[in-house]
């Protein structure tokens, strides 16, 4: 007979491999939306969890159709823009560089690409917002998982680096620290070999 695996009811990770002690708190100007696909929210490396869990201003709504979204996206005191690329889409810019505007309600979609473009198409309201992108996105560090391109990002990878653009020159790569433990965590599970064989060609 075998038993449940006790899991972790913050992180949902095993117990045994709690990432808590490594997720940080952390303050930002942004205010940071994820939006996550439902087929991610049992996935071994839900990151979407890890950014909203080391943020202080950050909310994580899952679903497909958000029926409050008029509510969520019209919060006092922030501008809505959508972190995803399009044809129109802006490059992030610091804050400083700025004239005196409202900070960034950074609405982020987490799923796969066909999942995340399902959730724009299914709420029209999210496909309407102002798109923003990342000008020069550094590599990922998603040694899993093969990227379907180049600039091609985990989303606690993208939130980071938007929040580092943003907020210049505060840095938020301790928001790292548990994805890149959660890495190695799978890395060693599956063994070296396996990871050489599978993931370096």
């Amino acid at each position: 007979m075998t038993h449940p695996r006790i899991q972790c009811s913050r992180c949902l990770r095993p117990a045994a491999h709690c990432l808590c002690p490594l997720i940080p708190l952390l303050d930002s100007r942004t205010r940071v939306l994820l939006l996550q696909h439902p087929s991610e929210v049992n996935h071994a490396l839900n990151t979407a969890r890890l950014a909203a869990l080391g943020l202080r201003n950050a909310e994580l709504r899952v679903g497909e159709v958000f029926d409050d979204l008029p509510a969520l996206l019209n919060q006092p005191g922030y501008q809505a823009r959508l972190l995803f690329p399009g044809d129109d889409a802006q490059a992030l810019t610091a804050y400083t560089a700025q004239a005196e505007s409202l900070p960034l309600l950074l609405v982020v979609p987490d799923g796969t690409w066909r999942k995340a473009r399902k959730l724009l198409h299914v709420n029209p309201q999210l496909a309407a917002l102002p798109r923003v992108t990342l000008s020069q996105a550094l590599p990922s560090r998603y040694r899993l998982r093969k990227a379907p391109g180049p600039g091609a990002l985990s989303t606690v990878e993208a939130v980071v680096q938007a929040l580092d653009v943003l907020e210049a020159p505060a840095s938020f790569e301790a928001l790292l620290k548990p994805f890149d433990a959660l890495i190695e965590g799978q890395i060693a599970a599956m063994g070296q070999a396996t990871y050489e064989r599978n993931h370096l060609r």
